[in-house]
């Protein structure tokens, strides 16, 4: 146990995991952020407003499950910009980012604060003339450094397995976005509370045993499945893949088989494409059900209605949540948390760890995290 020091996630023999207690946190957290925005929420908003109306882009960046609350960020700003600066919102990689910087404003997720990629990204951005902003848990860290403006959210995800991490980022988005829709902070609370209280215990019993999991959405949704693949590999080490839903039937198929899983995720109300979309959501189920491959879903209630119950024999997870982006990101989040908590009970692992008990994992960590010469 040597290898166990206070840097690492409290060690458990069993459940709860800490993920559980990060989860259960955040409905609370959605009200702290959202109902007394900090000021520098309003600042960022400023700033990214200017941008815009200058015909600057806005660039939003991170790395794993910050890059994915990176990509809700931008799916947020575009969201509440006029229609003619929305394609000045982008959302990219770190390290991708570091390498092509652009001016305007990058606001660089990094809820620990010290990746080097995000901070790359950030010197990067403002050599190239950004306002630079961050939206972090750790004030005092590298990536904040950088920054102009710095979006401290105020709670730390105890667990490697980050999921207030996730949606910290998000409320954080949020909050730059600008005013919400009525409800506000309780209204994030409320959807919050259902999603991670949803029992997913039968659809981890039927995905348990895949041998790949294939996550899809499209839009939005496609954010909430690179979290999902992202959770189930680190939560319940289970291979995994994401893609967006179309990208599935365009050959992908053919490198999988009848021991695979595939989960779609269809939450988003708000697009005015979501007819199509569950049309098209069907066809991918049965391009999967003609190989064998059993189908689970993540749905709104909507999506529930519009697609057959024989097309996931795996079981689906409903949410009901408000038709705007930032209730389909967040009902997304707590059924992709509390499904990857039922992955991880069913197939007994530890998910706050994300394997580094092992001394090959902690090996593997230490060489792709070693900082010299980059």
């Amino acid at each position: 146990m040597s290898w166990h020091t206070e840097d690492h996630p409290e060690l458990r023999d069993g459940p709860p995991w800490v993920m559980e207690e990060m989860i259960a946190a955040q409905p609370a957290l959605a009200e702290a952020i959202l109902d007394a925005p900090a000021p520098v929420a309003a600042a960022i908003g400023r700033a990214v407003d200017a941008a815009l109306a200058a015909g600057q882009p806005v660039t939003v960046v991170g790395c794993g499950t910050s890059e994915h609350g990176a990509r809700g960020i931008a799916a947020l700003i575009a969201g509440a910009a006029a229609p003619e600066h929305r394609p000045l919102v982008r959302a990219r990689q770190a390290l991708t980012a570091a390498a092509n910087p652009a001016g305007g404003v990058c606001v660089a997720v990094s809820h620990d604060g010290g990746t080097r990629a995000t901070e790359l990204a950030a010197l990067a951005a403002r050599a190239a003339g950004a306002t630079v902003a961050v939206v972090t848990r750790a004030p005092d860290g590298s990536v904040a450094a950088t920054a102009d403006h710095v979006l401290v959210t105020p709670v730390h995800d105890a667990s490697w397995c980050h999921t207030i991490g996730y949606t910290s980022a998000l409320l954080g988005g949020a909050a730059i976005a600008g005013p919400l829709d009525a409800g506000g902070g309780s209204a994030a609370r409320d959807v919050l509370a259902a999603s991670t209280a949803l029992d997913a215990a039968a659809v981890a019993a039927r995905l348990a045993d895949r041998r790949v999991v294939l996550c899809a959405g499209a839009g939005v949704d496609h954010v909430t499945a690179r979290e999902l693949a992202l959770k189930v590999a680190e939560g319940a080490r289970q291979p995994t893949i994401a893609l967006e839903l179309e990208t599935v039937v365009h050959g992908q198929l053919a490198g999988h088989e009848a021991a695979d899983g595939l989960i779609l995720v269809a939450i988003d109300d708000g697009t005015p494409e979501a007819q199509r979309v569950a049309r098209r959501a069907g066809h991918v189920a049965a391009a999967a059900a003609a190989i064998g491959i059993p189908v689970a879903a993540l749905l709104s209630s909507s999506y529930d209605a519009a697609l057959a119950p024989e097309l996931t024999p795996a079981g689906r997870l409903v949410v009901d949540a408000p038709a705007d982006r930032l209730a389909a990101l967040l009902a997304g989040a707590g059924a992709l948390q509390a499904l990857t908590l039922a992955l991880a009970h069913t197939r007994g692992t530890n998910p706050d760890l994300i394997r580094r008990e092992e001394a090959a994992y902690r090996a593997a960590a230490a060489a792709a995290e070693d900082p010299s010469g980059w």
